[in-house]
């Protein structure tokens, strides 16, 4: 598992906007992240004390800017820049999320990569333990994402 503080080194955002708390698991392919940020009073993106579930999908976007900066630090690079250009698909579950008590995973899987051009899929969800059963995934949101990189210089 990686901690708050390397996770924060791979991507731009630091402090308080760095939403997501831990990497669980990642390959070349995907990246599994968690976090309970959601339930801070003190996170920046509240709004009259209340979360809205659309900031779901700038934490899908720092899990894959996580992805990301893990490929590059990888192959001994940094992580270009690069912005959210669209989502698509996108269904949102909840309206608040900070009404959801429990930690929230965030999966995003790398579909395509072409020079500068990322697709990804996201899912948010968190476990809904059940006495003597195992925990049912409740999906929070869901979507596409596409992000372009700024080209190197040189």
């Amino acid at each position: 598992m990686i901690e708050r503080e390397e996770l924060a080194s791979l991507i731009p955002h630091s402090g308080l906007m760095c939403l997501n708390d831990n990497i669980i698991e990642w390959d070349k392919a995907s990246v599994l992240c968690s976090t309970t940020s959601h339930l801070r009073i003190n996170n920046p993106l509240y709004k009259n004390k209340k979360l809205s579930a659309l900031h779901a999908i700038e934490y899908c976007a720092q899990a894959m800017a996580i992805h990301g900066g893990l490929l590059a630090r990888e192959n001994n690079k940094n992580l270009l820049p690069g912005y959210l250009a669209a989502v698509r698909n996108v269904e949102l579950n909840y309206t608040y999320l900070d009404d959801i008590k429990q930690s929230l995973n965030i999966y995003a899987k790398q579909l395509m990569a072409q020079g500068g051009s990322l697709m990804y899929e996201f899912t948010m969800y968190f476990i809904q333990e059940k006495e003597n059963t195992v925990g049912e995934k409740i999906k929070v949101a869901t979507g596409r994402a596409t992000v372009i990189q700024m080209v190197e210089a040189g």
